[in-house]
């Protein structure tokens, strides 16, 4: 039989215990997609939110 093939990335990801809200990791202003998801891995690595 051939075998199972690993998930792609691999990474889980838990924000169980945060209390910050969306407005202080994004901003007050409006951002673009690209930004925002670069300002949120930011936050998760900063706070050790990411599992491999």
């Amino acid at each position: 039989m051939a075998e199972k093939k690993k998930a792609f990335g691999g990474y889980t990801i838990s924000f169980k215990g945060c209390t910050d809200s969306v407005e202080k990791v994004f901003g007050p202003n409006p951002i673009a997609p690209s930004q925002m998801t670069k300002k949120l891995w930011e936050y998760v690595k900063s706070k050790g939110l990411s599992k491999k």
